[in-house]
């Protein structure tokens, strides 16, 4: 059985990490399963982890006046889950519901930035991966607001 670090090692988002910095976080991580239907987290909770997804499917979510529920993203194996965690007041933007039985590490916020804030080097790396996410989560809601209001005309 794979440890966790050696789990964190095969996922995308951590490629090229260090060993060191893969074991700061392994400190941090749990596997979950989350059942089909079931919300990994809803918009405006306390984002208290974010998530690598290692099998299965996640739809990111918000909550619109006129068409409720709208499906934003569709992230599968390979994907990192959630930006939220790092800016306060640390509250989910965007919700998260598994589209199938889905397989994920989570990995605990508040233990996570501490080792960011411990190791300015490692706090840099995650910044700078993290920034790719929150611009395509961006991109993404941009496009599907086209949308919804393209269909509103």
């Amino acid at each position: 059985m794979k440890t966790l670090a050696e789990l964190l090692a095969t996922h995308p988002f951590f490629r090229d990490f260090s060993p060191e910095h893969l074991e700061l976080l392994s400190g941090c991580a749990s596997q979950q399963r989350v059942d089909e239907g079931d919300f990994l987290f809803r918009e405006g909770e306390v984002a208290k982890a974010f998530y690598v997804v290692r099998h299965g499917s996640i739809a990111v979510t918000a909550v619109t006046p006129h068409q409720g529920l709208v499906t934003i993203q569709t992230l599968g194996e390979g994907d990192v889950l959630g930006w939220s965690w790092l800016v306060k007041p640390y509250r989910w933007h965007f919700g998260a519901r598994a589209l199938e039985p889905t397989v994920v590490v989570g990995l605990d916020a508040a233990c996570v930035r501490g080792k960011c804030d411990q190791d300015s080097k490692f706090g840099y790396e995650m910044m700078r991966r993290f920034a790719q996410v929150m611009a395509s989560r961006l991109e993404a809601t941009h496009l599907q607001l086209m949308n919804v209001y393209e269909n509103r005309s």
